[in-house]
């Protein structure tokens, strides 16, 4: 994320993602089929019952839904082809034996180490099983589009589900009032296809406009899909930044470098940069750390060594 907004706190790991079943050209071609279907159901659409009531000086229903197919094509195709803040892998400077502490809201917080990159993932990082990459600020793998919703195309998934809502809502109401207007002509083409492209219109909107709702509440909350039910500390999320600033950072905030050779780099710093420590124990899901109180400005500087102080001012070794 930008560099505005806080590290992640590191929390349970969820329980791995289950591998592909199927090869990867059969995700692909069901991300394809969608972008075929919406065409498609578009262009039926176009054909019979809007180009009906265009001919009959009702040019507002071809204009609005023609602008709204335009933004849900661009938004549908962007997203399959976008990146969604793929991450290198680590270099040989970095290994699973040294553990690397950041500090985010008076808290440390140790990194997870990837075994399939090679390097210590950043905050709100996660390996996706099927794409096989970890992608920063992961919020899920959508199958719809055969891609990984991140940091990167994050806006372009909303932009996507906010269009369609709009775009099946204007094709129902289209239809529904195509067919008041015909009820006195005989059943014809025109209204096989409104009702055709009226059904799955109607069959989309309702879990659309769900799944819109609850990525809206996530971004208010600065919460993440795959984090799923875990809690942070005392029921706290030390990465919200208030409902203004959680909408700022995720849609209008600069995306900054498309790589990042460093995991700080995606963190406000609060402390002192990373605080290496050699652990040839470390876990697999090392348990989050007790953070300190931050030194004030007299303060002298944090400590470095392999245990940290909590805040009852007992050592806690690593």
């Amino acid at each position: 994320m930008p560099l505005l907004k806080d590290a992640t706190p590191h929390m349970k790991e969820s329980h791995p993602l289950p591998q592909a079943l199927l090869p990867w050209i059969l995700p692909s071609l069901f991300a394809a089929f969608n972008v075929v279907l919406l065409v498609v159901l578009s262009g039926l659409f176009f054909a019979f019952p809007c180009r009906w009531l265009a001919q009959n000086g009702e040019w507002a229903f071809p204009v609005i839904t023609g602008f709204l197919f335009v933004i849900t094509f661009f938004s549908l195709v962007s997203l399959n082809f976008s990146d969604p803040g793929i991450l290198h892998q680590g270099s040989n400077e970095q290994g699973p034996m040294m553990v690397h502490v950041v500090w985010v809201n008076h808290r440390a917080f140790r990194l997870q180490w990837c075994q399939k990159c090679c390097f210590h993932r950043p905050p709100r990082t996660y390996h996706c099983p099927w794409c096989n990459i970890c992608v920063e600020d992961f919020d899920h793998h959508c199958k719809w589009v055969n891609n990984c919703i991140g940091h990167r195309n994050f806006r372009f998934f909303m932009l996507l589900v906010l269009s369609l809502c709009l775009y099946s809502g204007a094709i129902l109401v289209t239809c529904l009032i195509f067919l008041v207007r015909t009820t006195h002509l005989p059943f014809s083409m025109d209204k096989a296809i409104a009702i055709v492209v009226a059904v799955p219109a109607t069959g989309f909107l309702v879990p659309l406009f769900l799944l819109l709702l609850i990525q809206a509440m996530s971004v208010s909350a600065a919460e993440r899909s795959y984090e799923g039910k875990c809690q942070h500390l005392q029921g706290y999320n030390p990465f919200d930044h208030g409902c203004a600033s959680n909408w700022y950072l995720t849609i209008c905030a600069p995306l900054g470098p498309k790589y990042m050779a460093k995991a700080v780099w995606l963190q406000r710093v609060e402390m002192p940069d990373w605080v290496p420590v050699h652990n040839p124990h470390i876990s697999v899901c090392p348990p989050v750390l007790s953070p300190p109180t931050l030194p004030g400005p007299g303060s002298g500087p944090a400590p470095t060594s392999g245990s940290l102080q909590t805040r009852e001012g007992s050592p806690r070794e690593w």
